[in-house]
């Protein structure tokens, strides 16, 4: 029996001792809600526990962010919306501007006073727009020039843009006695000599008996001598009407010849359904100096040219519109094949907006939403400066146009910024369920599973009651010493 050494006692202390640790370290669980409270208790599940927190908190404030975006697009969306509105309105009003009926010193006028108004709203809250102290629709620092689109000026034909700031017209081909309108103005092409002949020859007209050709409304027959055995003409040539027995020596027929009539100045002549009005243009100015709605096929191509080039310089703040014949040479009368090169309208605009939405926990670019939105005023929708006041309503036809490509223009980008509207939605979708199914994962590691904890907690406190009442029991065992030394 010794005294010195009771191992009974240092045995059921030392347990007890590692019974109250891990009753203490099941308390600090339970109290806490976590299983790892610090590096020692799980340094693997710390390093993931802690990656996985970083990502879960990148995630909840990338779906932060997107929310943010949508409602900086929902912003813009909202107020291109209005400017929609205002250039329907203005459509509406230059359709009714084109209108003949109006008066240019008062109808026009109130008109186009409506339309200014709409131009400095429309450029009002291009301005103005913001989110966030961020000017939506003004665009950003610096400046850029913009082509505007070419336009035709309602004449028929065929219009390719070139896609460098230039576009070609190909006018639909003119013929002698074809009636085209330019400008608002029906014009008859008049023909020459040449083509009254090549009339003839194709309907087969060689001024044999019986042929017909009507002049100024008035039908023409052609006799021969021998064409009616009743008549035996002494004079054969086309008559207005069949010449009597009686006047068969002294009829004198209207015309001689096809060749007679073909060399007739400012008349309308016709063979069945085709018809030529010839041109007497002295003053060589490619009108007929008889009837100015009478020009030449090349005088044609040279109003048609200015139309284009009035067209085209609708919103050119530049001053950079042009309109010149296919061969590069200057509009004329006497000039043109009815191809032109177009030099297209331009305006100075603010850059385009470019902002991007950081949508993930990580550094990957990819995770960047870019929106782009061009600058909403007048300028950069090519309707700066239209005017509907002239005399006959032609510079509101081709205002029309000129506001068609403002809607346009509007439309793309409103359906570029519902677009990326329509992505944020599922990005912020993504997001949170893939936040919530990290979160889970990051709890599996980290919290406590309460009901086990409690098991072991229950465990190590009915173990440290026991290793105390043992530890007293062990302290007891060596009290026998005492009765030897009595």
């Amino acid at each position: 029996m010794v005294v010195q050494h009771n191992m009974q006692a240092a045995n059921a202390n030392r347990m007890l001792g590692i019974t109250s640790g891990a009753q203490a370290k099941s308390t600090e669980k339970l109290s806490s809600g976590y299983k790892i409270n610090r590096a020692a208790d799980d340094a693997a599940g710390l390093t993931i526990s802690e990656k996985m927190r970083k990502q879960i908190r990148g995630l909840d404030k990338a779906s932060s962010n997107a929310q943010d975006g949508v409602s900086s697009v929902q912003t813009a969306e909202g107020a291109l919306t209005e400017v929609h509105s205002m250039l329907q309105r203005m459509n509406e009003l230059a359709v009714q501007a084109a209108n003949g009926t109006n008066s240019k010193d008062t109808d026009r006028k109130a008109i186009q006073d409506e339309i200014d108004q709409l131009n400095t709203e429309i450029d009002r809250v291009a301005e103005t727009t913001k989110f966030n102290e961020i000017y939506l629709l003004k665009g950003d620092d610096g400046e850029k020039t913009i082509n505007l689109k070419a336009h035709d000026a309602g004449l028929k034909g065929t219009l390719t843009d070139n896609g460098d700031g230039t576009a070609t017209f190909t006018m639909k081909t003119l013929n002698a006695g074809d009636t085209v309108s330019i400008g608002g103005k029906n014009y008859t092409i008049g023909g020459e000599e040449a083509d009254v002949k090549q009339m003839f020859t194709d309907a087969k007209i060689t001024g044999k008996a019986g042929d017909k050709v009507t002049i100024n409304g008035k039908e023409f027959t052609y006799y021969d001598k021998a064409a009616d055995g009743q008549t035996a003409l002494k004079t054969a040539g086309f008559y207005a009407e069949q010449p009597s027995v009686a006047d068969k020596d002294s009829a004198t027929p209207a015309y001689a010849s096809t060749d007679a009539i073909a060399a007739l100045k400012s008349a309308t002549i016709s063979v069945g359904t085709k018809s030529i009005t010839t041109i007497d243009d002295t003053k060589a100015d490619g009108i007929d100096d008889n009837n100015t709605s009478v020009i030449t096929k090349q005088k044609a191509y040279e109003l048609a040219g200015k139309e284009l080039l009035a067209a085209n310089q609708i919103g050119d703040t530049v001053g950079n519109a042009e309109v010149k014949n296919g061969d590069k040479s200057d509009l004329a009368y006497n000039a043109g094949d009815g191809t032109f090169n177009i030099k297209v309208g331009q305006a100075k605009v603010a850059n385009t907006l470019s902002f991007s939405l950081h949508v993930g926990a990580d550094a990957d670019m990819t995770n960047k939403i870019t929106v782009d939105i061009d600058t909403m005023n007048s300028a950069n929708l090519g309707i700066k400066g239209l005017n509907v006041t002239d005399k006959n309503g032609t510079a509101a036809t081709y205002a029309i146009d000129a506001i068609s490509d403002a809607i346009s223009k509007v439309s793309s980008q409103r359906s570029a910024l519902g677009a990326v509207q329509n992505r944020l939605e599922h990005t912020i979708d993504n997001l949170d369920n893939i936040s919530e199914n990290t979160s889970s994962a990051e709890s599996r590691i980290r919290d406590t599973d309460m009901a086990k904890e409690m098991v072991n907690y229950s465990k190590n406190n009915i173990l440290a009651q026991a290793g105390q009442s043992m530890l007293a029991q062990a302290n007891q065992s060596n009290q026998g010493v005492l009765s030897l030394l009595q």
